[in-house]
């Protein structure tokens, strides 16, 4: 009874449009409550949830991410991949896809790289020629590679959850988003082709040498932060803090869009934005020791394992699952609450830790794309001012480009675990 009570006080507490931390932390409360349970349980729980070093990298990654944005490089990013991209049809589309495959190693989240490329890349497109919902379902669909790209905040919290190292899971997370980004050029390039989109003078090599420059500094900041980790020169969380280090003088002196005075404005945002993902992941974590104690997660194993044990059907139902939950809950809270249950599933039907981590993220960040609560979607339609039904049409060939890429992901385990395989052993 308490346990469908917590659920019923869940789902109507989102369905209202309460934040999912507030959420998590009522449905929590009204479940202790009816169980008698003494409340000195929920700054334990909560304390035990974000008392974790690895988790200290959060507000680091965070705090480089914005200051890289502010100092001017999204606009760098956007010319590189124009003038590398600009004269093929549907160049602009191509180009946008582009600088979210380069701004994913930096910012580490779909939101910011959709606020940030959509904030350029929408209005540059639209006046172009291009149609704005196309424009728009371009920014949202591509601003998923952020948190499959390293740097990744949600790659973090699942290394953490599986026991993984987190430079493992970034590595993991590399081909699959390169990949992403491929097969959403392709799915650009053809409706451009289709629909008759332009395309802009070809950069000539000084151009094209001049913009690929100035943008190195955004590339070579993943490189700083993946050879770090994987060198053993520094951890994690420690790569956090030498990436804002970077970004830092990059953002000063490189692109010299980041000035003195804009930095408690950011350091302000950071900190809010860090707070949030923390209080999330501190009460998600409340919410999943209620469902352990219940045997919550035994029982979702039980139940997808009398259907089937054949790990084709398994991975299927996992993948449609963890698609439903994304349509509807907060990526970092569907994580914790949901990973450790269903990674029980994965490795009792034989797949890594790795690989199921991979594929859980992507499958949530596809669900950033997909209404009716696609994060992504509302802030590409509030920057093009736009309706959302015409955005969610528009981005439906990228959606079926997404989910063919989580195929391949999915079955083949390659994909997830070569590089870190190749460079960290096995």
């Amino acid at each position: 009874m308490e346990v469908i009570v917590l659920f019923s006080v869940f789902l109507v507490l989102l369905v209202v449009g309460v934040p999912i931390a507030f959420a998590l932390g009522i449905s929590s409360l009204s479940y202790l409550l009816l169980e008698g349970i003494s409340l000195t349980i929920v700054p334990q729980r909560m304390y035990a949830g974000i008392d974790t070093f690895v988790l200290l990298c959060i507000p680091g990654f965070v705090l480089a991410g914005n200051l890289m944005n502010v100092g001017n490089i999204t606009e760098h990013i956007v010319r590189f991949c124009n003038a590398l991209l600009g004269h093929i049809r549907g160049g602009l589309g191509l180009a946008n896809v582009g600088g979210s495959m380069i701004f994913a190693g930096i910012s580490g989240t779909a939101v910011a790289d959709a606020a940030s490329i959509g904030s350029v890349m929408i209005p540059g497109m639209a006046k172009s020629g291009y149609d704005k919902p196309f424009a728009a379902a371009v920014t949202a669909a591509s601003s998923t590679i952020g948190p499959i790209i390293p740097p990744s905040v949600p790659m973090i919290i699942v290394g953490s959850l599986a026991g993984v190292s987190v430079g493992r899971m970034f590595l993991a997370g590399a081909l699959p988003g390169l990949l992403m980004g491929v097969a959403m050029m392709i799915t650009v390039y053809i409706l451009s082709v289709r629909r008759g989109y332009p395309k802009e003078r070809r950069a000539t090599l000084r151009e094209l040498l001049r913009e690929g420059r100035t943008a190195f500094w955004a590339l070579l900041m993943t490189g700083i932060i993946l050879y770090g980790i994987i060198g053993g020169f520094f951890t994690p969380t420690e790569a956090s803090i030498v990436a804002s280090l970077y970004a830092l003088i990059v953002g000063m002196y490189v692109y010299k869009g980041l000035t003195w005075r804009k930095l408690p404005a950011i350091l302000t945002d950071t900190v809010l934005t860090s707070s949030a993902l923390l209080l999330l992941i501190g009460l998600a974590n409340l919410f999943g020791w209620i469902l352990t104690s219940q045997q919550i997660p035994q029982m979702v194993a039980a139940g997808i394992l009398s259907i089937s044990d054949n790990p084709l059907v398994v991975i299927l139902i996992l993948n449609l699952i963890l698609l439903f939950v994304g349509a509807f809950m907060e990526t970092i809270a569907a994580l914790i609450i949901l990973f450790p249950a269903l990674l029980g599933v994965a490795t009792g039907v034989g797949m890594d830790p790795v690989h199921f981590a991979v594929m859980a993220v992507l499958n949530l960040m596809i669900g950033l794309t997909t209404p009716p609560v696609g994060v992504c979607l509302f802030v590409v339609a509030g920057i093009g001012n736009l309706q959302m039904l015409s955005v969610a049409r528009a981005i439906v060939p990228f959606l079926v480009c997404n989910l063919i890429v989580l195929m391949l992901v999915a079955y083949i385990p390659a994909f997830s675990l070569w590089l870190p395989n190749l460079l960290m052993g096995k």
